[in-house]
């Protein structure tokens, strides 16, 4: 397995192409290309729809997978605001690549026989597959399809990003294999004995103690541990650091427990969840999850230093094991230059970590991921997918 990442801020689209793929071609040598995934910024648009073909004659085996992007990563650099084409092109010996394109609207039937899905199921025996997806904003159920994969393939491990750069509804491209669409959501299963790992950063900490939900309904939580929302939270407040009070203001959210039964919790143990409202009669607080009466939830803010801490403390962990092949990350919007007041910050923070691991992305309308063995739509959030070669054990029996 070899995995090349190559970036051109060209402002000529043609130009870009040639200057990326000539970088992959030297990078790869004469190998076999099996994937190749590019993410393309709107200073193209005028342009882009020939992009997938261009793609196509340079490699003619490979199976496609790309969208619009209003920033562009890869080459360790993130360019927002600029022209950009990033291509990750992948060897992949006896990885079955199966492109997939789902159409917009509710998700379809994922058995039916003769898609992708239905193929896929109908082989429980075979190894577990991989989903790599890319959502239109516009047109796609995003979080009904998670759900569907997720129940469909339990053990298999999905990551991707909602396509951005369109403005509208039909405003972006997709495309996987040799369909190309402006609706739905498109996509690449991976089935072989490739492993895909995913690091998923929300960006936050959590502040004051985890609490039960004690009294709820739908989105609204009306009690925590017996007393209002609003109650524990002026609590927390007033014990809070300055710096911690200002984020208060705008920086807020609920992480809503993925374990159950615990008695101790964890960053990476929530999901984190944006708070809708907090109802000042009442005391009661309405967020973007429907958490049952006894979940744990626990409040957690998000700053620029924050999200750097989470994301070195997710980094660390990953450091001890050995680099991946090569990786793609789905950064929010909100994250980057805007977030962090200088360009790079996530790709720089990867490369001192893992060196020089090929790494591709885009910065997304909504990045997906796992949280404890669940697949979420998230916000503000760094989605790394993280590419390993199968087991020595594996390539010996095979």
């Amino acid at each position: 397995m070899k995995w090349a990442c190559a970036l051109s801020t060209r402002p000529n689209l043609e130009a870009a192409f040639t200057e990326a793929t000539t970088v992959l071609e030297q990078e790869l040598e004469s190998l076999e290309v099996d994937l190749v995934v590019a993410f393309v910024s709107p200073h193209h648009e005028a342009a882009w729809r020939r992009l997938p073909e261009m793609l196509g004659a340079r490699f003619m085996n490979a199976v496609q997978l790309g969208c619009t992007a209003d920033g562009v990563v890869g080459g360790g650099r993130e360019v927002e605001g600029s022209p950009a084409l990033s291509v990750t092109a992948a060897s992949l010996p006896g990885e079955d690549v199966l492109p997939f394109v789902v159409g917009p609207g509710d998700p379809p039937d994922l058995l039916e026989t003769g898609t992708v899905f239905g193929r896929l199921a109908e082989d429980p025996e075979g190894p577990a597959p991989h989903f790599v997806l890319l959502p239109d904003p516009f047109s796609c159920a995003v979080e009904p399809l998670l759900g569907l994969l997720d129940r469909t393939f339990p053990t298999s491990t999905k990551i991707g990003g909602l396509a951005s750069g369109g403005r509208q509804p039909n405003g972006n491209l997709l495309w996987s294999g040799e369909e190309v669409t402006t609706e739905g959501a498109v996509g690449v299963a991976l089935r072989g004995a490739l492993r895909l790992e995913t690091l998923v950063a929300q960006g936050c900490r959590p502040i004051g103690q985890p609490v039960f939900v004690t009294s709820c309904r739908e989105n609204l939580i009306l009690e925590l541990d017996g007393k209002r929302p609003l109650e524990v939270l002026q609590e927390i407040y007033e014990t809070a650091e300055d710096r911690d009070r200002e984020l208060f203001r705008h920086s807020l959210f609920l992480g809503v427990g993925m374990r159950e039964g615990e008695t101790e919790y964890h960053v990476g143990d929530f999901l984190v969840r944006n708070l809708l409202r907090i109802d000042q009669t009442s005391g009661a607080i309405a967020v973007a999850a429907q958490p049952e009466q006894g979940t744990v939830v626990q409040f957690h803010l998000r700053d620029a230093v924050t999200s750097a801490e989470d994301l070195e403390a997710h980094l660390a962990d990953l450091s001890r094991e050995t680099a991946p092949e090569g990786a793609l990350l789905f950064s929010c919007l909100g994250r980057g230059e805007r977030l962090y007041g200088q360009p790079d910050y996530d790709s720089r923070a990867f490369a001192s970590r893992c060196g020089h691991v090929p790494l591709g992305g885009f910065f997304c309308n909504g990045e997906i991921g796992p949280v404890q063995g669940r697949t979420f739509l998230h916000g503000y959030t760094s989605s790394f997918g993280l590419f390993r070669a199968p087991p020595a054990e594996s390539v010996d029996s095979d």
